[in-house]
């Protein structure tokens, strides 16, 4: 198999991803159990929308902008421990920023 793309993709997508193949057809052992822990720990429905909030934020590439969207931090430790292996330097405003955006959902 060759892989002709590669993103991040969010867990609110995969959930939607995996939940349309479920309806085409029986998923692998490997799917289903996938959905399972999406359907558990998916904490956003309509992903688009804070994705869109947080791409305001200059700092954060796509990749950082799934992370967030995935763990929806509520606290400026939280964020820290998100980005402790990321090169990336977040001031003050932009981390509070963040948890602004991720408390509405």
């Amino acid at each position: 198999m060759k892989v002709l793309q590669e993103r991040f993709v969010s867990y609110p997508k995969a959930k939607k991803v995996l939940e349309e193949r479920e309806k085409e057809g029986e998923l692998s052992y490997e799917q289903k159990s996938s959905l399972e822990h999406l359907r558990k720990f998916s904490k956003v429905e309509d992903d688009e929308k804070i994705a869109g909030e947080l791409k305001g934020i200059e700092k954060l590439r796509e990749d950082l902008v799934v992370k967030i969207i995935n763990n929806l931090p509520k606290t400026a430790e939280e964020v820290k421990v998100l980005f402790q292996k990321d090169v990336i330097d977040l001031s003050d405003d932009d981390t509070a920023k963040i948890i602004e955006i991720t408390k509405k959902y």
